[in-house]
């Protein structure tokens, strides 16, 4: 019997890739999407005709009643998860001097109490699990941003949220034990994001260690390892070819132009 995962923000870029990793790999995989119907249920539709196990749900993320439904709905269909990965998040510029409260609120609703509203009832789906078997597992993996390791003041919300969601990995996975695992993956820029040109996201991509892109499979697979390997509890990786060892003022997309001309970015 496969084992069941929520993949939240699943019908498109990072969350497509994840769903089509943990499906590939025998996972019966939950599709969330909020707004985007019709890319999760083509996705459904592609890897069911690959006899891949993957349903969809939908749910507003800032809502409580959506999100607590939308668990209840799964565990009535499938008996429990094991694993839930925290992949939908809200990206919104704004800086520190100027950010709106409203829209600070709903990104902490989305990015970091929706998250761990998931981890709780995971926990408490997971309870009705070990009553039957006391050595059952389960996982949360929030994705996060090399940015909470490489502070600078763009997008202030956003990062606000994700500083929040990374501390709270350690505490969570505190909470919740031993009955869940929780864990964090920071990735690096993987996908062109807000107003950023091809030609700049093809320039700022390779402004890491390694100066090269960033694979998005290998954060899937980062995600996917963490899930899977039972041992590993309250700790982050970060999958950003060691973007978060150089440092910048401004955020890599507003940064990159001074930095073209300098050896190794060009």
């Amino acid at each position: 019997m496969a084992d069941h995962v929520l993949i939240t923000g699943g019908a498109h870029r990072l969350g497509q890739l994840l769903v089509r990793s943990f499906a590939q790999a025998g996972w019966h995989v939950w599709c969330h999407y909020a707004r985007s119907g019709d890319a999760a249920h083509a996705l459904q539709q592609e890897l069911r005709g690959a006899g891949l196990s993957v349903e969809t749900v939908a749910a507003d993320l800032a809502q409580e009643p959506q999100v607590l439904a939308m668990m209840a709905q799964i565990a009535q269909r499938s008996g429990g998860l094991r694993a839930v990965v925290n992949n939908a998040s809200l990206f919104e510029p704004d800086t520190g001097p100027d950010f709106d409260p409203a829209l600070m609120r709903r990104q902490l609703e989305v990015n970091l109490i929706a998250p761990l509203l998931l981890g709780r009832e995971l926990a408490r789906q997971q309870a009705a699990r070990r009553a039957s078997d006391p050595h059952a597992d389960a996982c949360v993996v929030h994705l996060l941003d090399q940015k909470v390791f490489n502070l600078n003041p763009d997008y202030f919300s956003y990062t606000t949220s994700k500083l929040a969601l990374e501390r709270s990995v350690a505490l969570q996975a505190q909470a919740l034990a031993p009955s869940v695992r929780v864990c964090g993956v920071a990735p690096g820029l993987i996908y062109p994001s807000g107003p950023q040109s091809e030609d700049n996201f093809a320039r700022a991509g390779r402004v890491n260690l390694l100066h090269r892109a960033i694979d998005p499979r290998d954060v899937a697979a980062s995600c996917r390892f963490l899930a899977e390997n039972r041992s590993l509890n309250g700790v982050t990786l970060t999958v950003d070819n060691g973007q978060h060892l150089v440092p910048l003022e401004r955020d890599v997309m507003f940064a990159i132009n001074t930095l073209k001309a300098q050896p190794g970015h060009g």
